[in-house]
């Protein structure tokens, strides 16, 4: 039988009775209007901060207002979803106030992904922490929290609002528990990145230092300690800058991981890192893949930049700029432990981490004496074993495949590098590599020797793919320093047998040796045995690392990322 064109509607569509001209519906619009006209007011008032003098002070600073900051982190043209702006409404008048709770919390987009902002409001009193202000920013860490949402805090602070130390330092659902979670979110897998925008002290600068990414203006204050007190503490006498800038905590202390010239800056790195950062949840792939870019320089120049003696110092930052897209690379602690390079970028549209031997010789400034010296290429120092170690974690953190481009001697020997616990930060890093959960893949490039091997996965370290250069070298030493070796201990054993070897047959011997290991460490021996997947001509190092990522990319299950036991 046909249905009827009167049939009733769908028996699941509700219907509406609703008299829009009704008197009474005109005075509920009225007066929901009217309640509404001042909610938004006052809102508009709420977000004033500190107020206009506030805020000219924030710019004369050169600084941005915390709004301001928000504006041009989240995408354009999307919303920003504000959470708890009443906080504090109504409350410490006796203080003036504090707008908000001196700090803007809710729901933003970068690059397409949701995040929780938690941002510092210096305008209202330097953006010192009131009772408040920690109970609203924990609400907004347990909501990351119950709904794993990755969270960036942009700190400017003073640290805790003395006057009322009492109800802001020692309770459950006080500052302290704003570090707990910050350690909480990080075993549990929620990326954090935090920016020091401003000033950062005492108990407060743990906040930063406890998320996976850490950036840092100029101008901007890191310490536990400010000169005054510590003047007042100890005796000495220091400028803020010495104590915690920007520049000390990247060169010395290698705290920070990128040092950025001002907020605007600051704020593009973060949407860069994010850019790259991959996502457990995707239904496609857990890694981050875009539109591939060619590098702004040919591939060619890559013959004349390694140079054909292996042991000849070059620039690795070269070769880096002729394989990833655009040339474009993010790089880690740059001013630390620079005889490793660590970095974002992207080759063929997949976001890696890079990690890679610098050849050149670099200045460096010991963080425990001050003194400078000149560090070797090729070799892994503590800082930069330490630096890379916690790229690699970072890395896994936040699901980016790892490239290793090997150009290695070792690690570094002596009383200094004893002293300052080489041995510790090595077994750091190969922790760090042995338990990494995301895709590994190796390009020796150049030397591949010994324990500098291992750290820099080696083939005991289950890479997918091991690619070598005609130019690799891969053994526990290099030819000559083996050859070096063995021969002065054979020249004493037949010494102690009464022989004595004249020059000529002492660099017989060694030619000999040498040309052994040599024949031993060549890439052709090592491929022979399986240890390499593929010698490749230079040239092709970029397609071979796409193809190598898109085979990787291929296994979506990426398990839990867990060090163990580190030797900090």
């Amino acid at each position: 039988m046909a249905e009827s064109s009167t049939s009733t509607p769908h028996s699941n569509i509700l219907q509406s009775k609703t008299d829009a001209t009704s008197p009474r519906f005109e005075k509920n619009m009225r007066a929901m209007a009217e309640l509404m006209a001042q909610i938004h007011n006052e809102q508009e008032q709420i977000q004033q901060g500190g107020g206009p003098k506030a805020i000219e002070a924030q710019h004369t600073k050169g600084r941005l207002t915390a709004r301001e900051r928000i504006a041009l982190l989240i995408d354009p043209e999307t919303e920003f979803r504000e959470l708890g702006l009443y906080t504090a409404y109504g409350m410490y008048e006796e203080w003036g106030g504090a707008p908000s709770g001196g700090v803007v919390t809710g729901l933003g987009r970068v690059h397409g992904r949701l995040f929780m902002l938690i941002v510092n409001d210096a305008t209202v009193k330097a953006g010192a922490f009131f009772p408040m202000t920690s109970k609203k920013v924990i609400r907004a860490q347990n909501i990351a929290i119950d709904n794993k949402i990755p969270t960036i805090y942009l700190v400017d602070s003073a640290g805790v609002f003395l006057p009322l130390q009492e109800d802001v330092f020692p309770d459950t659902d006080d500052f302290g528990r704003v570090f707990r979670n910050n350690a909480v979110m990080s075993a549990m897998g929620i990326p954090q990145i935090a920016a020091i925008m401003g000033m950062c002290v005492a108990g407060g600068g743990y906040l930063p230092v406890m998320c996976d990414h850490i950036l840092m203006t100029e101008g901007s204050g890191l310490f536990l300690a400010g000169p005054a007190l510590v003047q007042a503490a100890i005796g000495q006498k220091y400028t803020a800058e010495e104590l915690g800038g920007a520049k000390m905590h990247a060169q010395i202390a290698g705290t920070i991981d990128f040092r950025e010239e001002n907020d605007e800056a600051c704020l593009t790195r973060i949407r860069s890192l994010v850019d790259k950062m991959g996502n457990r949840d995707s239904i496609s792939s857990p890694f981050s893949v875009t539109e591939s870019e060619e590098p702004l320089f040919a591939a060619e120049e890559i013959y004349g930049i390694v140079e054909s003696d292996t042991s000849k110092p070059y620039d690795m930052h070269e070769v880096i700029a002729r394989i990833v897209d655009g040339s474009k690379f993010d790089e880690y602690k740059a001013e630390y432990g620079k005889t490793l390079i660590c970095g974002y970028a992207r080759i063929g549209g997949h976001a890696v981490g890079i990690v890679a031997n610098q050849k050149t010789h670099v200045h460096h400034t010991d963080s425990h004496t001050g003194e400078k010296r000149v560090e070797f290429g090729g070799v892994i120092y503590t800082e930069s074993a330490d630096k890379a170690s916690r790229f690699i974690m970072d890395c896994n953190q936040n699901l980016v495949p790892l490239i290793f481009l090997h150009d290695v001697n070792g690690f570094m020997v002596g009383r200094d590098a004893e002293w300052s616990g080489i041995i510790r930060a090595g077994a750091k890093m190969v922790n760090a590599v042995s338990n990494s959960v995301v895709p590994k893949i190796s390009v020796i490039i150049g030397g591949s020797f010994g324990a500098g091997h291992y750290a820099m996965c080696g083939k005991a370290f289950d890479p997918r793919f091991v690619f070598a250069w005609p130019t690799a070298r891969y053994a526990v030493m290099s030819g000559a320093a083996a050859a070096g070796t063995l021969v002065e201990i054979k020249i004493k054993q037949l010494e102690r047998g009464g022989k004595k070897l004249t020059d000529e047959d002492k660099k017989q011997l060694f030619d000999e040796t040498k040309a052994t290991y040599d024949r031993q460490t060549d890439p052709r021996y090592g491929a022979a045995r399986l240890w390499i997947d593929s010698i490749i001509d230079p040239l092709e190092t970029r397609q071979a690392l796409i193809d190598a990522l898109e085979a990787v990319s291929l296994n979506p299950d990426v398990p839990k990322f867990n060090v163990g036991v580190l030797q900090t």
